[in-house]
């Protein structure tokens, strides 16, 4: 699902023209990043948590050359569902599209 999707989805539940709900929807991803790099968490009820967390300085390895280089530290975003989410996973029996071979094509 795309952000396309969403607003459009929105857009016809909510009965407002796409442009506004692109407007609603593009805020509120906004606020939501603004607030996880001031605060450092996001909780969203029900949904789940945003977290900014610090990964350390390592070595890794070059899958093709199998050169060790190094990795410098960085911060990365992690997210833990909510348990209603985790519930309604769990219970999910559809197949789930899988987009690594699209992804590793695009690369």
């Amino acid at each position: 699902m795309t952000k396309k999707d969403i607003v459009n989805n929105i857009s016809e539940q909510i009965g407002l023209p796409r442009l506004r709900t692109k407007e609603l929807v593009q805020t509120t991803f906004d606020a939501l990043v603004e607030t996880l790099v001031r605060d450092g968490r996001v909780e969203l009820r029900n949904f789940g948590v945003f977290q900014i967390r610090r990964r350390e300085p390592r070595m890794a390895r070059n899958p093709r050359t199998g050169e060790k280089v190094p990795v410098e530290a960085r911060n990365v975003v992690i997210f833990k569902a909510g348990k209603e989410m985790e519930a309604k996973v769990r219970s999910f029996n559809g197949a789930v599209a899988d987009d690594t071979t699209q992804a590793d094509e695009a690369i």
